[in-house]
């Protein structure tokens, strides 16, 4: 086989008992190593799995087991229904500790989402505003260059019914997991699947294209905000059903990636307009007197 074998061996004792668990073997190419060892999991520290509205605490646990044992180690919880850390722990194991107890937990998903600058959410309904969806080996392979300068967020849904129309509003990208006719997965097993993905999307190829820093989903709100003000104001969206319409905008300017200065640009132009509007509306009212 081409390529060097790195093999960790424990002690022959230790491989009678567990036969299968305590040999890793791995072929890698010549030179390979470096970065399938640190650029990839320094990547891998930049996403975090964000759980909302969980409803068991079992659940949260297998969660963080199957985030730990592909690499990543943040966890974020919005309105979990249970938080019961003593039965979380029991389902995460001593692998998962860390995980568990340096997770942080929000009762506001726009909050929870404010320091990401791409989220990603998982659904398993089609059609509606989930239209341009990805598997989790597409979605994986794009997000490895964006994570190198961005903080990413894995966004998965309740147990019982997955993210609501005005959840998916928040994310730049969705993704869904092909299944049979049958399709229910378990919360801990949709998490594994992305999270096993993207652990082998890093360890493909080491160059990769280059993705800046992008806006962060607080300026990204703060930004379509005053979009909406301004596109009421100039008749431009339906003011009865003002969300409705930004659909649009939003999926548009999520495919192009903003930066921050874009933001600043196009918050610029808004204010221009605005002010644009209120001088030809006094100009008009002062000639009627």
């Amino acid at each position: 086989m081409k390529g060097r074998n790195l093999c960790q061996q424990k002690a022959a004792s230790d491989f009678k008992r567990h036969p299968v668990v305590r040999y890793t073997i791995l072929f890698l190419e010549p030179g390979a190593e470096g970065c399938f060892m640190s650029d990839a999991d320094q990547f891998l520290h930049h996403v975090t799995i964000v759980l909302h509205r969980p409803r068991l605490p079992e659940n949260i646990g297998a969660a963080a087991r199957a985030a730990r044992n592909m690499g990543i180690s943040r966890l974020v919880l919005v309105e979990p229904e249970d938080y019961d850390l003593t039965r979380i722990l029991r389902m995460a194991t001593h692998a998962a500790v860390d995980v568990v107890e340096n997770l942080e937990v929000f009762s506001d998903l726009r909050t929870a989402l404010r320091p990401f600058g791409y989220v990603v959410g998982a659904t398993a309904r089609l059609g509606g505003e989930r239209q341009e969806v990805r598997t989790p080996r597409e979605m994986a392979a794009k997000l490895i260059p964006i994570c190198a300068n961005n903080e990413v967020a894995l966004l998965f849904g309740p147990e019982d019914r997955g993210l609501a129309n005005a959840d998916l509003r928040l994310c730049h990208a969705l993704v869904t997991i092909p299944s049979s006719a049958f399709s229910s997965l378990n919360l801990a097993q949709a998490v594994m699947i992305l999270c096993y993905e993207l652990f082998l999307a890093g360890r493909q190829e080491c160059p990769q294209s280059f993705v800046p820093k992008l806006a962060n989903r607080r300026e990204l709100d703060a930004m379509y905000e005053h979009l909406k003000e301004v596109f009421i104001k100039i008749n431009f969206i339906n003011p009865e059903n003002p969300d409705f319409w930004m659909r649009s905008i939003r999926r548009f300017l999520s495919r192009i990636g903003l930066q921050a200065r874009d933001v600043k640009v196009i918050r610029g132009i808004c204010r221009q307009i605005d002010w644009y509007r209120e001088k030809c509306r006094d100009e008009a009212e002062t000639g009627k007197r």
